[in-house]
Parts: C-alpha cells; structure tokens; sequence
C-alpha cells in the first residue's frame, strides 16, 4: 500500500513527521513501514545525526557531510524490484529520523551541495566517515577485512606548523577504558568465540593481553589473548567488539594501548585501555571537518584532504 501526502503535507509514523511518501509492505511477522522519498529530502534527515547540531561557522563540514552522506545514497539506490527499500535509517547505513532531525545548518549544507557527490576516476564512490581519527585516519585494510581503494589511505589531521589536530576538540579525542578481571573474563565468554577459534565457546580465564602488530597508522592491527586455555588472535575491528563490557558500547577505535594488573594466580586483575579517537577511522573524520572549517577551510578543501584524488561532482 502507498501512502501518498498531498499539497506539501507531512506522513508521521509513530508521532515523527516524514517528507515524500510512505510505503506499507505486509511480511508474515507484521509490516514494513518504508519512506519513500527524494535524496535530499532523505538527507536533510541524516546530516545533522551524523555530524551534530552545528552553527554556522561549521557550515563547511556540515556541506561535507552531505556530499558523502549523498555519495552513499547513490551507490545504494537498487533497480531490483524485490527490495523493499535501499537503505534502512540506523546506523548499519545512515542515521535517519526525518523531518524532527533536520536544522537550519544541515538544510543550507544539503541545498548548497544540491547534485554533488564524491568521484574517483569518474565514478560515484562510497565515502566512508567516522567520529574521531585521534591523530590520522586508516586504511580501509587496517581496520576491515577488505582491499584498500587508493582515495582511502591513512591521512594526518595535524595542524601544520603546530602538535594540535584538527580534531582535538572532539570529546573523545583521547579516552581511558578500565576493566576489571570480572568484566573481562564475561566479556571473553560472551563474545571472543564471534570472532576466533573458541573450543566449546569457552575460552577460560585471561593471563595475558598484548597488542601483537600495529598497522600503519598506528592502531592496533593484531591483538593476542592469553588465557589458561590458550592464545587467541583478534584483528583489527574486532577487537572494539571483544574488549567491552557485556552488553555495553563497543571500544572506541582500534587506537589504543593496553595495561595489564595480575593476580598472584597470574591471571589478570585489572584491564586498563588508553585509546584516541572514536570510530573506525577510515575517510573523513567529522570532528576534523568540523576543525578545518572552523580554520578557514571550504568543503572541497576538506573532501580532497580526507579522500585523496578524488573530486567533486555531479551525480546527474
């Protein structure tokens, strides 16, 4: 079933107001409520979540993020009919919430930039973006099990001529994560066997943690976990996803040292993390963009920094 709006009105949907229309699809556990609606409508939606609530003198990095946000709608859109929709609205693509999400700032970034998109040898490509670099940003092979793209290669955000980043100013630029032996060793039970050999999902009380190799960026490339059931290996990425508390917020970068205390049985006591930056890191680091605009820097500017050799052009 389509719901159409009429004479420029809005479709809610659980009290939230949507631009364009709405598509209803029944499935055999309930239905699939789908917006269906112009790019730029949708982006003026997803702008300020990803990048923030921001004032004018962040107009640069808000216009950056609406020409990577719209670089990844369009290598999404589908022609296959059996899809219900392109892209869900969490963060498994982009954060969505319609019109109770958009802001003055986002709306001019997202008109201002009407058509443009991020090109690499003339195609349209998917722009990745993160939170926080903390120094530099990744190549997509230091953080993901993927080939590199030769616009996605780690970059510095310092600030020349100083020992500041660009991205100093994000609240999570550098941060500490403490975790005690009982945290731990529930984490390694609940999550270590996702993403390495377990025997019988087990993997034991932890004795070691040791940061084995470093990529080129310096974030932590292969970690070892030592327990009295043996040695386990994780990479990359996957170590935000082991190293939490159960149930809780994934680490925030692979950009960290560690700090072990032991007991007097040898097994550890104590996990202190010290990290910089919040994300993945590969592409364009938001609270960088935010810094570069602030220092003067136009969106063009800030895209070529953050995807070197690529361009600025239309999708049309």
């Amino acid at each position: 079933m389509l719901v159409r709006a009429l004479g420029g009105s809005l479709l809610t949907v659980g009290g939230s107001p949507y631009r364009g229309d709405l598509a209803v699809y029944s499935t055999d556990t309930g239905v699939v409520v789908v917006n269906v609606v112009k790019i730029d409508d949708y982006l003026r939606g997803v702008v300020p979540l990803e990048i923030g609530t921001r004032s004018d003198a962040d107009s640069a990095a808000a216009q950056a993020q609406a020409v990577t946000a719209r670089s990844y709608a369009f290598i999404h859109l589908s022609n296959d009919a059996s899809r219900m929709y392109d892209v869900t609205a969490g963060e498994l693509d982009q954060v969505y919430k319609g019109v109770a999400a958009e802001s003055p700032v986002a709306s001019q970034a997202v008109e201002s930039t009407r058509t443009l998109v991020l090109k690499y040898a003339g195609r349209v490509v998917n722009a990745p973006y993160h939170s926080t670099c903390g120094g530099t940003t990744a190549a997509a092979s230091e953080v993901w099990r993927s080939a590199d793209e030769p616009f996605l290669h780690p970059v510095s955000d310092r600030i020349p001529g100083t020992n500041r980043y660009y991205c100093d100013i994000a609240p999570r630029f550098q941060w500490t994560k403490t975790l005690e032996a009982s945290t731990l060793n529930a984490s390694l039970l609940q999550y270590l066997a996702n993403y390495a050999q377990v025997p019988n999902r087990v993997p034991g009380t932890a004795r070691e943690i040791t940061v084995a190799s470093r990529t080129p960026s310096g974030r932590v490339g292969t970690l070892t976990i030592t327990t009295n059931r043996g040695n386990f290996v994780l990479r990359g990425n996957e170590t935000r996803y082991v190293l939490r508390a159960p149930g809780g917020e994934i680490l925030n970068s692979t950009n960290f040292t560690v700090e072990t205390s032991h007991a007097a049985d040898g097994s550890v006591s104590r996990l202190v993390i010290r990290g910089t930056g919040y994300g993945h890191g590969v592409g364009m680091c938001q609270w960088g963009a935010i810094g570069r605009a602030r220092a003067g820097q136009d969106f063009r500017t800030i895209l070529r920094a953050y995807y070197p050799g690529t361009t600025v052009g239309s999708a049309e």
